[in-house]
């Protein structure tokens, strides 16, 4: 697929399905994600991969401490345990922060961000579909750990990616004018 259609006919898909990613494909993923750009070559993102089994194990762990901030419905709480099970994988993005004296924490968040967006860019180019997502999962501390990751680390997305099981969206019509604007140098 071209690049352009690529990056201007994207869409995230929710419904997921297998089979599962290719080694290949996975590798296509991350390339594309290391391209993301880095300030002072910082090399501030990494990547989980949760396949197979793993999901079932993480989806456990959010559901033990989903639980433990409210009360859950039966309905509620299999939705938790399952929540991974939408798609064959789900990469991680993690963030891992440094002080830096050029390199703002913002902007190392954003060449993560720039990543997953690449990856997202990547999977509808191979034909995949993907939905980055992230909620009360990426903050809590008990996932955090659970993944190995320290207090440096952030939880940037949740990538869910896989075969593409409905009609995607259609991509929406957007009127340039309302986001772009040409500044003139006129100040008030």
């Amino acid at each position: 697929m071209d690049a352009i259609r690529a990056i201007t006919e994207r869409v995230s898909v929710a419904q997921l399905t297998g089979p599962d990613i290719t080694q290949e494909q996975k590798e296509i993923l991350f390339r594309a994600a290391l391209r993301a750009p880095d300030h002072a070559w910082m090399r501030p993102s990494r990547y989980l991969t949760i396949e197979g089994e793993a999901r079932e194990e993480l989806g456990k762990i959010f559901y033990k401490y989903q639980a433990g901030r409210e009360v859950l419905s039966p309905e509620k709480a299999k939705k938790i345990k399952n929540m991974l099970l939408r798609a064959p994988l789900v990469i991680v993005g993690i963030t891992h922060l440094e002080e830096h004296p050029k390199v703002p924490r913002d902007e190392q968040l954003l060449s993560t961000g720039a990543g997953v967006q690449n990856m997202l860019n990547a999977a509808y180019a191979m034909g995949l579909g993907a939905i980055w997502r992230t909620g009360a999962m990426a903050e809590c501390e008990g996932v955090r750990n659970a993944l190995g990751l320290n207090r440096d680390d952030v939880i940037t997305a949740f990538l869910y990616v896989g075969h593409i099981n409905t009609t995607p969206k259609p991509v929406p019509d957007v009127e340039l004018s309302e986001y772009v604007t040409a500044w003139t140098g006129e100040t008030s």
